[in-house]
C-alpha cells in the first residue's frame, strides 16, 4: 500500500503525480481545525505545502504523530517554525536552486518595466493614446551604465547580476560575506548597506526574511538612495517598511518601484497601486510551467526520501 501525502495546491497542467505515494488534497481545509482533521482523517505521513499556510508552534504541536516531513514548495521557509518541527522530529525541507532563473528573470522584468515606465505607457494605450508625447514626454532612463545594488548575493542575487551585466549595468552588492573572486567578478562589494545605497540608481532586494533583514529598507535607508532611484523586491515583503516606501514615492524621492512580494499576502497596501511609477505582480516570480513543475518535483523528492528512511536533499536547519 502506498503511503499518503497531503498536498496543499494543484499541480501544473500536464504534470503527473508521483508514483511513490498517494496524494491527498488539503484544499478547502483552510482553518487550523479543518486542516488538522484532514491530516488525521487521511492518515498522511508527509505534507507538501505552499507558502499560504503558516505552520506555527501551535499548529505543529497538534500535528498527528505519524507526520514525518513538511516539504514547502518554495525557497523561503519563514512560514514554518523549524525549531518547533525539529522538536517533534519532523523534517522541514525547501526547494532551492529550482526557481533561481525564473526569479532572476522577474527581477529584470521589474527593473526594465519601472525604468522604462511601461505601466504608464500601457495605461496611455488603454486610454486610446491619441496625442503625441512630444520629444521630451514620458521619458524613462537607461539602466546601462547605472549601478544596480543587490542586497543578498546568493544564488538568485548572482543570477540577477549575470543578467544585469548583459544590459551593461554596473553591479554593487551587500552580503553577509564577500563572494570569492571567481564569483564576484567585476561587482563592487560593500560590507555596509549604508555605504552602498548612495551609489545605487537601482536597488534589488534578494535577501531572505530574517530578524536582521526585517524592514531593512525604511525611511532612514531610503533617504540614502539618490533621488529618482528605483527599488525592486522579489524576496520577501518584510524587507520593506511599506509606509516609508509609500512616503518616498509620494514625495518624489524614489523614482519608482517594482514589487512582487508584500507584507500581508495575498492582501497588500492598495495605495501602492495608485502610483503610476509602481509596477506590481502577485508573488509570481516562479510562475512558469517549467519552474513550478520543477519545484513540485523537488518537494516530492524530499518527501520520498524521508518516507523511505533516507536523509532529504534539502533539509532546513533550525536557526
Amino acid at each position: 500500500m502506498k503511503k499518503k501525502v497531503s498536498l496543499g495546491f494543484k499541480l501544473p497542467a500536464g504534470m503527473k503525480p508521483p508514483e511513490a505515494f498517494e496524494l491527498v488534497s488539503s484544499e478547502g481545509a483552510d482553518d487550523p481545525a479543518a486542516y488538522l482533521a484532514h491530516l488525521e482523517d487521511s492518515q498522511v505521513e508527509g505534507i507538501v505545502t505552499g507558502m499560504g499556510r503558516r505552520f506555527d508552534v501551535s499548529l505543529i504541536s497538534k500535528l498527528p504523530a505519524r507526520i514525518k516531513i513538511i516539504a514547502t514548495a518554495s525557497v523561503g521557509f519563514d512560514h514554518i517554525d523549524v525549531k518547533a518541527a525539529a522538536a517533534r522530529g519532523i523534517a522541514v525541507t525547501n526547494t532551492p536552486d529550482v526557481l533561481t532563473d525564473a526569479t532572476a528573470d522577474m527581477t529584470m522584468l521589474l527593473i526594465l518595466n519601472v525604468s522604462r515606465r511601461m505601466r504608464e505607457y500601457l495605461e496611455l494605450m488603454k486610454e486610446g493614446w491619441g496625442k503625441s508625447l512630444g520629444f521630451e514626454g514620458m521619458l524613462g532612463f537607461d539602466p546601462a551604465g547605472k549601478y544596480l545594488g543587490i542586497v543578498g548575493m546568493g544564488r538568485i542575487g548572482q543570477a540577477v547580476a549575470a543578467r544585469a551585466r548583459a544590459f551593461g549595468i554596473n553591479i554593487a552588492y551587500h552580503n553577509r560575506h564577500r563572494l570569492p573572486p571567481e564569483k564576484e567578478g567585476d561587482a563592487h562589494y560593500f560590507s555596509s548597506l549604508e555605504e552602498m545605497l548612495p551609489h545605487c540608481k537601482i536597488l534589488s532586494l534578494n535577501a531572505p526574511a530574517t530578524a536582521e533583514t526585517k524592514e531593512l529598507l525604511n525611511k532612514r535607508t531610503i533617504a540614502l538612495l539618490p533621488k529618482g532611484a528605483i527599488v525592486v523586491n522579489v524576496a520577501r515583503g518584510d524587507l520593506i517598511n511599506e509606509e516609508d516606501l509609500i512616503e518616498a514615492l509620494a514625495n518624489g524621492h524614489l523614482g519608482g518601484a517594482g514589487l512582487d512580494v508584500f507584507k500581508n499576502e495575498p492582501h497588500f497596501n492598495r495605495r501602492l497601486a495608485e502610483f503610476p511609477n509602481v509596477f506590481l505582480t502577485p508573488h509570481a516570480a516562479s510562475a512558469t510551467v517549467e519552474t513550478r513543475t520543477g519545484i513540485a518535483k523537488r518537494a516530492f523528492e524530499n518527501v520520498a526520501r524521508v518516507l523511505s528512511g533516507e536523509a532529504p536533499r534539502d533539509l532546513v536547519q533550525a536557526p
